[in-house]
């Protein structure tokens, strides 16, 4: 099974950039039909969805909210993939996770490995 860790968290000003990566650390290798994905969750709310990209063939999806100011996308190495969000704003503040699952959806609940999150901080 991955063991998914994330990095590139920080905080930044509103209208800054960061860009998240999500590395496969585990033993288990991450199967060419899969799925990853980012969440993300602030305080009080639920976890939602911000991204996914097809692990082969890279079709991409996003939430409305990030659409045109986030891109996803996996490294040249396998079991890598990365999120670079530009024009952050405000209500981007939140803990950011990646996500591995068999399913091409925005339910959180499909998927069935998670990295531990990392923090995003935008300043207004």
């Amino acid at each position: 099974q991955a063991q998914l860790v994330e990095s590139g968290g920080g905080s930044v000003q509103d209208g800054g950039s960061l860009r998240l990566s999500c590395t496969n650390s585990g033993p288990g290798r991450i199967l060419s039909s899969s799925v990853m994905a980012w969440f993300r969750q602030a305080p009080g709310k639920e976890r939602e969805f911000v991204a996914l990209i097809r692990f082969h063939g890279g079709s991409q999806l996003y939430a409305d909210s990030v659409k045109g100011r986030f891109a996803i996308s996996r490294g040249n190495a396998k079991d890598i993939m990365y999120l670079q969000m530009n024009n952050l704003k405000a209500e981007d503040t939140a803990v950011y996770y990646c996500a591995v699952g068999s399913q091409y959806s925005t339910n959180h609940r499909e998927y069935r490995s998670w990295g531990q999150g990392t923090q995003v901080t935008v300043a207004s």
